[in-house]
């Protein structure tokens, strides 16, 4: 998996409206994309010294974090996600995994570790023991997203952010979520070696500038 360039920025709802309007025109909507919109679930993990969550703020240069996440509710398509930050650049790994064991993480239960389970979920196993990582929360929010081939560039506009505060029912389509503040919307660009010029002019918007945001990070305040 490639190292990949990241920006983020804070933006208000007249701004999103602007790049959506330009992203349409020359990018293709991502394809979880129902009516250009999915919602997204993601449950994240921690130590009970929340190090995870102490290293985003610090801004450590070499860290990580796993989450699960799951797309418009269906259970049939769920994903273990490690997702890596090195020197300012990013890396995820992601592996799809059944409702019997995205169920048995989120109550912190060590699944066993078998011939034929695949490395990334041996890892969560072993330092889940080890590190002893537990679920800390949900995170949900709506995204829309475009791809553009060239520098295989990803930017998604994310709004309604919630959190599950302490709750790790990840499965569970009752579990409450609450506003996490007054977040506004946020822009990602994610990209390879390059970005085009036709994105970056496309995302351009005034007065914004590059934020080291963490959806994680802001919903811990409430949990």
């Amino acid at each position: 998996m490639k190292l990949r360039h990241e920006l983020k920025h804070s933006i208000t709802f007249s701004d999103a409206f602007l790049l959506k309007s330009r992203l349409s025109a020359i990018a293709k909507q991502d394809a979880f994309s129902v009516d250009g919109k999915y919602e997204i679930r993601s449950l994240y993990f921690d130590t009970p010294s929340d190090r995870a969550l102490r290293e985003k703020i610090d801004g450590v240069n070499i860290r990580e974090k796993f989450r699960l996440r799951l797309y418009n509710g269906n259970t049939d398509l769920i994903k273990l996600e490690k997702k890596m930050k090195i020197n300012g650049l990013c890396k995820k790994e992601s592996l799809s995994i059944s409702k019997e064991i995205a169920e048995a993480l989120s109550k912190g239960i060590v699944g066993e570790i078998e011939s034929d389970t695949p490395p990334l979920l041996v890892e969560l196993y072993t330092k889940m023991s080890s590190q002893r990582l537990l679920p800390k929360t949900i995170v949900d929010y709506t995204r829309e997203a475009y791809v553009y081939p060239a520098g295989n560039v990803r930017v998604t506009i994310d709004s309604n952010i919630r959190t599950g505060l302490n709750c790790t029912d990840f499965l569970n389509p009752d579990c409450i979520t609450i506003p996490a503040g007054d977040l506004g919307i946020i822009l990602e660009v994610k990209w390879d070696e390059f970005i085009p010029r036709i994105i970056l002019d496309a995302v351009a918007v005034p007065n914004r500038f590059a934020s080291a945001f963490s959806k994680y990070a802001v919903c811990r305040r409430f949990g």
